[in-house]
C-alpha cells in the first residue's frame, strides 16, 4: 500500500469513491452518481475494497464521512481511496480508466460477494419455513 504522506502527488492519482456514490437507495441529490439500476443496495466501504482489491486495484481505506451522509452510524462510515493513474500518466489498470468505470465494476460486483449471496439465501429460506408452518397450523383450524 502506497502512503499518501510522503509526496502529495500520490494523492492526486488515487481517486475517492464513497458508498453513497453507487447506492440505490440514494437519490442524485444524496449523492449518487450512477444510475439507481446500474446501482447496489446499501454497499459498505469494505465491499468496495474487496471487490477493487481481487481486480488488482491499489486500494487504501479511509475513515472519513461522506459530505451529504445525515447518518453518522459506523456502517455507513469510510471512503476507499483507488489509484486511478501511474506517475506517468498511464492507467495502473486498462479496465479502469475512469472513476464511473470504478463505480460501475464496484456495483456490478458487490451483489455477487459471498457474504451478500449466503446472506440473502438463508434469510430467505429461514422466512419461508416459518410462515410456511404457520399458515399451515391456521388452515387445519
Amino acid at each position: 500500500m502506497a502512503n499518501l504522506t510522503t509526496n502529495p502527488a500520490d494523492k492526486e492519482r488515487f481517486v475517492c469513491i464513497y458508498p453513497a456514490y453507487i447506492n440505490s437507495k440514494k437519490t442524485l441529490a444524496e449523492g449518487r452518481r450512477i444510475a439507481s439500476d446500474k446501482a447496489v443496495e446499501n454497499p459498505t466501504c469494505g465491499e468496495i475494497r474487496d471487490v477493487l482489491t481481487a481486480a488488482g486495484a491499489n486500494v487504501l481505506v479511509e475513515n472519513k464521512m461522506y459530505s451529504r451522509e445525515w447518518n453518522r452510524d459506523v456502517l455507513f462510515r469510510g471512503r476507499v481511496r483507488v489509484q486511478l493513474k501511474k506517475e506517468d500518466g498511464t492507467p495502473c489498470l486498462e479496465k479502469f480508466s475512469s472513476r464511473k468505470d470504478l463505480m460501475f465494476y464496484a456495483a456490478e460486483m458487490i451483489p455477487k460477494l459471498k457474504t451478500r449471496t449466503q446472506k440473502a439465501g438463508t434469510g430467505d429460506q429461514g422466512a419461508q419455513q416459518g410462515e410456511g408452518g404457520k399458515k399451515g397450523k391456521k388452515k387445519k383450524k
